[in-house]
């Protein structure tokens, strides 16, 4: 009995040493996540969150308004669904056969969809308002074809700017395998839909996710999920063609960003900061070990819905959250349309909406 043991504790301690996985992780300090107290405090405010369309599909992970006020989504099985302002009578619009992230208008009412697996996409719809017809923008930059289009924000001009979050690892490998290695796979790309040219901007990023232009057009933010901050690339003036840190060290694991086009920026804080998953940020090996263990015994997200508005000099303005269960999360982008935060998720079977006021929980900061 005990040669055995000896054998299957010598063949576990094998597996978890030599099993080949799919990264090759690589070396960095993650820095102390900051405690969620202060401008950061624990709240309820997400507890308000209003569920919409519950059960119509399963993880829309973005909300798009028109201008009349309806929404739409992309769902898992790639569908493209509009809604009315109140989250009733969908009608599904095409299908990607993909899988539908990011989305926003373009100047002339066309949706622009970054599709994890279809790349960049245009959906023009029918006068009729019942359909829409698919055009493909783009699928590579510089020879390197596209694997994860996350997200997309489109400027006043119409140049659309995006993320590829990583040119290694798709979907289907999920946002965790590109985080875990931190090799820099991520890029934040420019569509010019006079040109038909698409310019890579920034490359060696760690899982580029949420975009976000500035109001005056000046900038465009990118998040950096596998590094817990947010990037800013300058378009024009004296910076231009530079970038810098806009917010580092978030306290939560950053996925997409909008700007409600005049003095906020939000966040969607997947999760909070993950201990055990930054402990090991300096440690490859560890970070294998990590990944051969059973999926329920690697790092997990809590259950925990957060939010953060930002001010345009990086200064935090709204910390909206909500713990538990029973709270809508995880939370993978904000959008504003008036009044209101409409809020999509990568797993939930619904989205949701929260009616912003000085006084719906949490904190504000001014």
């Amino acid at each position: 009995m005990k040669k055995v043991l000896l054998a299957i504790t010598a063949a576990l301690i094998a597996y978890l040493l030599l099993w080949p996985v799919p990264i090759e992780p690589v070396a960095w300090q993650a820095p102390t996540a900051p405690a969620l107290e202060g401008q950061y405090a624990v709240n309820r405010a997400l507890a308000n969150a209003e569920w919409l369309a519950n059960h119509q599909g399963e993880g829309p992970e973005d909300v798009a308004i028109d201008a009349d006020g309806n929404l739409y989504v992309g769902y898992v099985d790639g569908r493209i669904v509009r809604f009315d302002a109140n989250g009733a009578n969908p009608t599904t619009l095409t299908n990607t056969a993909g899988r539908p992230l990011g989305l926003d208008f373009d100047p002339q009412g066309n949706l622009i969809i970054a599709d994890g697996y279809k790349g960049l996409l245009q959906m023009s719809i029918s006068a009729d308002q019942t359909h829409g017809e698919l055009t493909v923008l783009s699928t590579e930059a510089n020879g390197v074809p596209f694997l994860f289009t996350d997200d997309v924000d489109v400027a006043d001009d119409g140049a659309m700017y995006f993320s590829d979050a990583s040119s290694k690892f798709g979907p289907k490998m999920k946002a965790r395998d590109d985080v875990l290695e931190h090799g820099g796979h991520g890029r934040l790309l420019r569509f010019d839909p006079k040109t038909q040219k698409t310019d890579v901007l920034l490359d060696g990023l760690q899982f580029a996710n949420g975009i976000a232009v500035c109001p005056d057009q000046s900038c465009v933010l990118v998040t950096q999920t596998g590094s817990y901050n947010i990037i800013r690339y300058w378009l024009n003036g004296e910076l231009a063609g530079t970038h810098d840190i806009f917010f580092s060290n978030l306290p939560g694991i950053p996925d997409g960003m909008s700007s409600n086009g005049k003095d906020t920026y939000w966040v969607a804080l997947y999760a909070p900061r993950n201990a055990m998953l930054d402990s090991i940020s300096s440690m490859p090996l560890l970070r294998k070990i990590a990944m051969r263990l059973p999926s329920f015994l690697q790092p997990q997200p809590a259950q925990h819905a957060f939010v953060l508005g930002l001010s345009l000099d990086g200064q935090v303005t709204h910390n909206l959250q909500h713990q538990g269960a029973d709270s809508f999360h995880p939370i993978t982008s904000v959008e504003q349309y008036n009044n209101t935060l409409y809020l999509g998720s990568l797993t939930q079977p619904a989205f949701a909406r929260l009616p912003l006021s000085t006084d719906s929980g949490g904190e504000e900061h001014e």
